[in-house]
Protein backbone atom coordinates (compact mmCIF):
# COMPACT_ATOMS: atom_id res chain seq x y z
CA UNK A 1 0.00 0.00 0.00
CA UNK A 2 1.59 3.47 -0.72
CA UNK A 3 2.48 5.59 1.89
CA UNK A 4 0.32 8.62 3.22
CA UNK A 5 3.86 10.22 2.39
CA UNK A 6 7.51 9.24 1.30
CA UNK A 7 9.83 11.65 -0.26
CA UNK A 8 12.30 10.31 -2.31
CA UNK A 9 15.37 11.94 -4.56
CA UNK A 10 16.27 10.07 -7.44
CA UNK A 11 19.29 12.38 -8.79
CA UNK A 12 21.10 15.43 -8.17
CA UNK A 13 22.41 17.92 -10.43
CA UNK A 14 24.70 20.75 -8.07
CA UNK A 15 21.77 22.11 -5.41
CA UNK A 16 18.96 21.06 -7.61
CA UNK A 17 17.28 17.62 -7.26
CA UNK A 18 14.74 15.15 -8.70
CA UNK A 19 12.43 12.79 -7.51
CA UNK A 20 8.99 11.96 -6.59
CA UNK A 21 6.79 12.08 -3.64
CA UNK A 22 4.46 8.95 -2.87
CA UNK A 23 1.09 9.41 -1.92
CA UNK A 24 -1.97 7.38 -1.31
CA UNK A 25 -4.07 9.42 -3.90
CA UNK A 26 -1.36 9.57 -6.62
CA UNK A 27 2.68 10.03 -7.20
CA UNK A 28 4.12 14.05 -7.46
CA UNK A 29 7.34 13.76 -9.58
CA UNK A 30 9.73 17.07 -8.60
CA UNK A 31 10.73 19.61 -9.11
CA UNK A 32 6.44 19.84 -9.52
CA UNK A 33 4.36 23.11 -10.57
CA UNK A 34 1.19 23.33 -8.48
CA UNK A 35 -1.91 25.41 -10.87
CA UNK A 36 -4.20 27.11 -8.00
CA UNK A 37 -7.27 25.94 -8.20
CA UNK A 38 -8.42 28.94 -5.61
CA UNK A 39 -11.89 28.40 -5.35
CA UNK A 40 -11.85 24.83 -6.06
CA UNK A 41 -11.28 25.03 -9.86
CA UNK A 42 -8.01 26.18 -11.82
CA UNK A 43 -10.12 28.85 -13.77
CA UNK A 44 -11.30 28.47 -16.90
CA UNK A 45 -9.95 24.68 -17.02
CA UNK A 46 -11.63 21.40 -16.59
CA UNK A 47 -9.77 19.13 -14.20
CA UNK A 48 -9.20 16.60 -16.80
CA UNK A 49 -7.58 19.12 -18.93
CA UNK A 50 -5.46 20.27 -16.25
CA UNK A 51 -4.37 16.41 -15.38
CA UNK A 52 -3.71 16.19 -19.18
CA UNK A 53 -1.28 19.41 -18.84
CA UNK A 54 0.94 17.17 -16.73
CA UNK A 55 0.24 18.20 -13.30
CA UNK A 56 0.24 15.97 -10.57
CA UNK A 57 -1.08 18.10 -8.00
CA UNK A 58 -3.03 21.13 -7.92
CA UNK A 59 -3.40 24.05 -4.87
CA UNK A 60 -6.66 24.92 -3.18
CA UNK A 61 -7.07 28.21 -0.61
CA UNK A 62 -8.28 27.84 2.90
CA UNK A 63 -9.32 31.39 3.12
CA UNK A 64 -11.84 31.67 -0.04
CA UNK A 65 -13.39 28.20 0.52
CA UNK A 66 -14.04 28.71 4.23
CA UNK A 67 -16.02 31.72 3.15
CA UNK A 68 -17.45 29.91 -0.32
CA UNK A 69 -18.81 27.60 -0.25
CA UNK A 70 -17.78 26.65 3.29
CA UNK A 71 -15.23 23.95 4.53
CA UNK A 72 -18.21 22.29 6.39
CA UNK A 73 -20.40 22.41 3.16
CA UNK A 74 -17.60 20.52 0.98
CA UNK A 75 -16.95 17.80 3.60
CA UNK A 76 -21.55 17.13 3.70
CA UNK A 77 -20.56 16.92 -0.13
CA UNK A 78 -17.77 14.41 -0.09
CA UNK A 79 -14.65 16.47 0.25
CA UNK A 80 -12.99 18.74 -2.18
CA UNK A 81 -11.65 16.10 -4.22
CA UNK A 82 -14.95 14.98 -4.85
CA UNK A 83 -16.61 18.36 -5.30
CA UNK A 84 -14.33 19.08 -7.93
CA UNK A 85 -13.78 16.46 -9.95
CA UNK A 86 -10.13 16.31 -9.28
CA UNK A 87 -8.67 12.53 -7.85
CA UNK A 88 -5.07 13.60 -7.56
CA UNK A 89 -3.02 15.19 -4.32
CA UNK A 90 -4.48 18.31 -3.29
CA UNK A 91 -2.35 21.60 -1.35
CA UNK A 92 -3.84 23.98 0.44
CA UNK A 93 -3.01 27.03 1.84
CA UNK A 94 -3.13 28.05 5.13
CA UNK A 95 -4.46 31.77 4.85
CA UNK A 96 -1.70 33.32 6.20
CA UNK A 97 -1.10 34.99 2.44
CA UNK A 98 -4.58 36.58 2.97
CA UNK A 99 -3.44 37.81 6.05
CA UNK A 100 -0.87 39.94 4.80
CA UNK A 101 -2.79 40.76 1.30
CA UNK A 102 -5.75 42.13 2.66
CA UNK A 103 -4.23 43.94 6.03
CA UNK A 104 -6.90 46.65 5.91
CA UNK A 105 -9.81 43.83 7.01
CA UNK A 106 -7.56 42.16 9.59
CA UNK A 107 -6.28 42.35 13.01
CA UNK A 108 -3.79 40.07 14.66
CA UNK A 109 -2.81 38.38 17.33
CA UNK A 110 -1.26 35.59 19.66
CA UNK A 111 -4.81 33.33 19.25
CA UNK A 112 -4.77 34.31 15.33
CA UNK A 113 -6.15 36.71 12.82
CA UNK A 114 -9.78 38.23 13.22
CA UNK A 115 -11.00 39.73 9.93
CA UNK A 116 -13.99 40.97 7.68
CA UNK A 117 -14.87 38.68 4.88
CA UNK A 118 -13.72 40.73 1.63
CA UNK A 119 -17.42 38.84 0.15
CA UNK A 120 -20.38 39.95 3.17
CA UNK A 121 -18.53 41.50 5.68
CA UNK A 122 -19.13 39.38 7.91
CA UNK A 123 -16.32 38.85 10.66
CA UNK A 124 -14.51 35.42 11.56
CA UNK A 125 -11.50 34.31 13.27
CA UNK A 126 -8.68 32.16 11.78
CA UNK A 127 -6.07 30.56 13.91
CA UNK A 128 -3.92 27.99 13.50
CA UNK A 129 -6.11 25.42 15.27
CA UNK A 130 -9.15 26.32 12.79
CA UNK A 131 -6.80 26.92 9.69
CA UNK A 132 -5.70 23.41 10.28
CA UNK A 133 -9.39 22.00 10.88
CA UNK A 134 -10.77 24.09 7.93
CA UNK A 135 -8.04 22.02 5.82
CA UNK A 136 -9.08 18.76 7.36
CA UNK A 137 -12.69 19.43 6.16
CA UNK A 138 -11.55 19.95 2.58
CA UNK A 139 -9.82 16.27 2.74
CA UNK A 140 -6.54 18.27 1.87
CA UNK A 141 -3.26 15.76 1.25
CA UNK A 142 -0.74 18.10 2.04
CA UNK A 143 -1.39 21.05 4.76
CA UNK A 144 0.59 24.19 5.30
CA UNK A 145 0.86 25.41 9.02
CA UNK A 146 -0.23 28.75 9.89
CA UNK A 147 1.67 31.52 9.61
CA UNK A 148 2.69 35.07 9.91
CA UNK A 149 3.43 37.22 6.69
CA UNK A 150 5.01 40.80 6.45
CA UNK A 151 6.37 42.67 4.02
CA UNK A 152 10.12 42.39 3.30
CA UNK A 153 10.37 46.14 3.48
CA UNK A 154 9.25 45.43 7.14
CA UNK A 155 11.32 47.02 10.11
CA UNK A 156 13.95 44.48 11.72
CA UNK A 157 11.84 43.98 15.00
CA UNK A 158 8.85 43.78 12.77
CA UNK A 159 10.12 40.42 10.86
CA UNK A 160 11.17 39.20 13.74
CA UNK A 161 8.31 39.28 16.10
CA UNK A 162 6.25 38.30 12.22
CA UNK A 163 8.78 35.15 12.30
CA UNK A 164 9.09 34.43 16.35
CA UNK A 165 4.90 34.15 16.14
CA UNK A 166 4.85 32.33 13.07
CA UNK A 167 7.17 29.43 14.92
CA UNK A 168 4.46 29.61 17.94
CA UNK A 169 1.49 28.86 15.18
CA UNK A 170 3.82 26.42 13.19
CA UNK A 171 3.51 24.08 16.98
CA UNK A 172 -0.07 24.98 17.58
CA UNK A 173 -0.40 23.63 14.01
CA UNK A 174 1.30 20.12 13.98
CA UNK A 175 -0.43 19.84 17.62
CA UNK A 176 -3.49 20.34 15.74
CA UNK A 177 -3.34 18.23 12.69
CA UNK A 178 -1.99 15.37 14.74
CA UNK A 179 -5.01 15.43 17.07
CA UNK A 180 -6.87 14.90 13.57
CA UNK A 181 -7.12 11.25 13.88
CA UNK A 182 -7.64 9.58 10.55
CA UNK A 183 -6.92 12.60 8.49
CA UNK A 184 -3.07 12.73 9.87
CA UNK A 185 -2.54 9.15 9.27
CA UNK A 186 -3.57 10.11 5.67
CA UNK A 187 -2.19 13.21 4.66
CA UNK A 188 1.15 15.84 5.37
CA UNK A 189 1.95 18.52 7.07
CA UNK A 190 4.60 21.58 6.01
CA UNK A 191 5.93 24.13 8.09
CA UNK A 192 6.49 27.54 6.73
CA UNK A 193 10.23 28.85 7.02
CA UNK A 194 10.00 32.57 7.45
CA UNK A 195 12.53 35.34 8.25
CA UNK A 196 12.26 38.20 5.44
CA UNK A 197 15.56 38.64 3.43
CA UNK A 198 17.79 38.07 6.66
CA UNK A 199 20.00 34.79 6.69
CA UNK A 200 19.92 34.44 10.82
CA UNK A 201 16.13 34.89 10.90
CA UNK A 202 15.71 32.54 8.02
CA UNK A 203 18.14 29.60 10.01
CA UNK A 204 16.29 30.34 13.43
CA UNK A 205 13.22 29.86 11.67
CA UNK A 206 14.27 26.80 10.34
CA UNK A 207 15.75 25.33 12.86
CA UNK A 208 12.74 25.56 15.20
CA UNK A 209 10.85 23.71 12.77
CA UNK A 210 12.89 21.23 12.41
CA UNK A 211 12.49 20.56 16.43
CA UNK A 212 9.03 20.39 15.63
CA UNK A 213 8.69 18.20 12.54
CA UNK A 214 7.35 18.09 9.19
CA UNK A 215 6.79 16.26 6.39
CA UNK A 216 7.98 18.59 4.15
CA UNK A 217 9.01 22.22 4.28
CA UNK A 218 8.21 25.71 2.30
CA UNK A 219 10.28 28.57 1.86
CA UNK A 220 7.40 31.43 2.31
CA UNK A 221 7.54 35.41 2.53
CA UNK A 222 9.11 35.66 -1.10
CA UNK A 223 7.85 36.79 -4.39
CA UNK A 224 6.20 39.84 -2.25
CA UNK A 225 7.92 42.50 -4.14
CA UNK A 226 11.42 42.27 -3.35
CA UNK A 227 12.65 41.60 -7.10
CA UNK A 228 14.06 38.45 -8.69
CA UNK A 229 18.01 39.25 -7.47
CA UNK A 230 16.83 39.62 -3.92
CA UNK A 231 14.34 36.70 -3.92
CA UNK A 232 17.46 34.28 -5.61
CA UNK A 233 19.91 35.80 -2.72
CA UNK A 234 17.56 34.57 -0.09
CA UNK A 235 17.15 31.44 -1.98
CA UNK A 236 21.45 30.65 -1.86
CA UNK A 237 21.07 30.11 1.73
CA UNK A 238 17.23 29.35 2.73
CA UNK A 239 16.59 25.85 1.48
CA UNK A 240 19.89 24.54 2.60
CA UNK A 241 18.69 25.84 5.80
CA UNK A 242 15.96 23.29 5.64
CA UNK A 243 16.23 19.09 5.72
CA UNK A 244 17.52 18.09 2.74
CA UNK A 245 15.61 14.71 2.88
CA UNK A 246 12.24 16.49 2.77
CA UNK A 247 10.84 18.46 -0.06
CA UNK A 248 11.15 22.31 -0.19
CA UNK A 249 8.47 24.09 -1.52
CA UNK A 250 8.63 27.96 -2.80
CA UNK A 251 5.30 29.54 -2.12
CA UNK A 252 3.80 31.75 -5.01
CA UNK A 253 6.65 31.42 -7.52
CA UNK A 254 6.18 33.00 -10.12
CA UNK A 255 7.80 33.64 -13.73
CA UNK A 256 9.19 30.65 -15.75
CA UNK A 257 13.13 32.01 -15.13
CA UNK A 258 11.98 32.63 -11.03
CA UNK A 259 11.35 28.73 -11.24
CA UNK A 260 14.42 28.10 -13.36
CA UNK A 261 16.55 29.78 -10.58
CA UNK A 262 14.86 28.18 -7.78
CA UNK A 263 15.39 24.95 -9.31
CA UNK A 264 19.25 25.91 -9.67
CA UNK A 265 19.22 26.55 -5.84
CA UNK A 266 17.24 23.91 -4.50
CA UNK A 267 13.60 23.94 -4.50
CA UNK A 268 11.10 21.14 -5.32
CA UNK A 269 7.90 22.41 -5.14
CA UNK A 270 5.87 25.88 -6.82
CA UNK A 271 2.69 27.28 -6.91
CA UNK A 272 1.56 30.31 -8.52
CA UNK A 273 -1.74 31.84 -10.21
CA UNK A 274 0.76 33.61 -13.32
CA UNK A 275 0.03 31.07 -16.11
CA UNK A 276 -3.80 31.34 -15.41
CA UNK A 277 -4.02 35.10 -14.33
CA UNK A 278 -1.96 35.96 -17.40
CA UNK A 279 -4.38 33.64 -19.90
CA UNK A 280 -7.24 35.71 -19.14
CA UNK A 281 -6.02 38.76 -19.39
CA UNK A 282 -4.30 37.78 -23.06
CA UNK A 283 -0.55 36.65 -21.82
CA UNK A 284 0.69 33.47 -23.49
CA UNK A 285 4.10 32.06 -22.26
CA UNK A 286 6.30 30.98 -25.18
CA UNK A 287 10.36 29.83 -24.93
CA UNK A 288 10.73 33.14 -26.47
CA UNK A 289 9.47 35.15 -23.61
CA UNK A 290 5.63 36.08 -22.89
CA UNK A 291 3.96 37.46 -25.41
CA UNK A 292 0.53 39.66 -25.64
CA UNK A 293 -2.01 38.39 -27.62
CA UNK A 294 -3.75 41.69 -28.09
CA UNK A 295 -1.32 43.03 -29.48
CA UNK A 296 -2.13 44.15 -33.77
CA UNK A 297 0.62 42.43 -34.81
CA UNK A 298 -0.82 39.20 -34.07
CA UNK A 299 -4.02 39.77 -36.45
CA UNK A 300 -3.14 37.62 -39.26
CA UNK A 301 -0.29 35.48 -37.53
CA UNK A 302 -1.00 31.89 -38.93
CA UNK A 303 1.21 30.57 -36.63
CA UNK A 304 0.95 29.11 -32.95
CA UNK A 305 1.08 30.55 -29.89
CA UNK A 306 4.38 28.74 -29.21
CA UNK A 307 5.88 26.10 -32.37
CA UNK A 308 7.66 24.16 -29.37
CA UNK A 309 4.40 23.22 -27.97
CA UNK A 310 2.44 20.41 -28.05
CA UNK A 311 -0.39 21.39 -26.22
CA UNK A 312 -3.99 21.11 -28.28
CA UNK A 313 -4.45 25.07 -28.18
CA UNK A 314 -1.19 25.14 -30.44
CA UNK A 315 -1.89 22.17 -32.03
CA UNK A 316 -5.28 23.48 -33.28
CA UNK A 317 -5.59 27.51 -33.59
CA UNK A 318 -3.34 29.96 -34.64
CA UNK A 319 -2.42 33.14 -33.20
CA UNK A 320 -4.56 35.28 -35.09
CA UNK A 321 -7.76 33.16 -34.07
CA UNK A 322 -6.44 33.48 -30.57
CA UNK A 323 -5.73 36.76 -31.06
CA UNK A 324 -9.41 37.71 -32.28
CA UNK A 325 -11.26 35.38 -29.43
CA UNK A 326 -9.10 37.72 -27.04
CA UNK A 327 -10.11 41.35 -28.43
CA UNK A 328 -13.43 40.02 -28.69
CA UNK A 329 -13.76 39.02 -25.52
CA UNK A 330 -14.89 35.63 -26.14
CA UNK A 331 -14.92 33.14 -23.06
CA UNK A 332 -12.98 30.63 -25.47
CA UNK A 333 -10.08 33.46 -25.79
CA UNK A 334 -9.77 32.84 -21.86
CA UNK A 335 -9.80 29.32 -21.62
CA UNK A 336 -6.83 28.40 -24.84
CA UNK A 337 -4.63 30.93 -23.51
CA UNK A 338 -4.88 29.17 -19.78
CA UNK A 339 -4.80 25.59 -21.18
CA UNK A 340 -1.70 26.74 -23.17
CA UNK A 341 -0.16 28.25 -20.25
CA UNK A 342 -0.48 25.41 -17.62
CA UNK A 343 0.86 23.14 -20.16
CA UNK A 344 4.14 25.40 -21.11
CA UNK A 345 4.31 25.36 -17.13
CA UNK A 346 4.23 21.57 -16.75
CA UNK A 347 6.79 21.11 -20.20
CA UNK A 348 9.15 23.53 -18.44
CA UNK A 349 9.25 21.28 -15.39
CA UNK A 350 9.43 17.71 -17.07
CA UNK A 351 12.39 19.65 -19.13
CA UNK A 352 14.09 20.57 -15.70
CA UNK A 353 13.13 16.85 -14.23
CA UNK A 354 15.05 15.96 -17.76
CA UNK A 355 18.15 17.93 -17.40
CA UNK A 356 18.44 17.29 -13.57
CA UNK A 357 18.13 13.27 -14.29
CA UNK A 358 21.03 13.63 -17.09
CA UNK A 359 23.37 16.09 -15.46
CA UNK A 360 22.88 19.04 -17.74
CA UNK A 361 20.80 21.24 -15.88
CA UNK A 362 23.05 24.08 -15.84
CA UNK A 363 23.35 23.82 -20.33
CA UNK A 364 19.99 23.71 -19.96
CA UNK A 365 18.90 26.68 -17.59
CA UNK A 366 21.77 28.77 -19.33
CA UNK A 367 20.24 28.42 -22.59
CA UNK A 368 16.69 28.52 -21.93
CA UNK A 369 17.35 32.02 -20.20
CA UNK A 370 19.09 33.21 -23.20
CA UNK A 371 16.34 32.64 -25.62
CA UNK A 372 13.52 33.90 -22.96
CA UNK A 373 14.88 36.64 -21.66
CA UNK A 374 16.23 38.17 -24.99
CA UNK A 375 15.18 41.69 -26.27
CA UNK A 376 12.70 41.48 -28.29
CA UNK A 377 13.63 42.14 -32.32
CA UNK A 378 16.65 40.20 -32.03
Amino acid sequence: MTRRFAFTIHATDGRARTGEIAMHRGTIRTPAFMPVGTAATVKAMKPADVAASGADIILGNTYHLMLRPGAERVARLGGLHRFMGWDRPILTDSGGYQVMSMADLTRRSEEGVSFKSHLDGTRHMLSPERSIEIQRLLGSNIVMAFDELVPTTSTREVQAAAMERSMRWAKRSRDAFDAGGEHGANNAIFGIQQGALDEGFRKASADALIDIGFDGYAVGGLAVGEGQDAMFGCLDFAPGQLPADRPRYLMGVGKPDDIVGAVERGIDMFDCVMPTRSGRTGQAFTRDGPINLRNARFAEDQGPLDAACGCPACATWSRAYVHHLVRSGEILGAMLMTEHNVWFYERLMQDLRNAIAAGELTGFANAFRARYQRPKGE
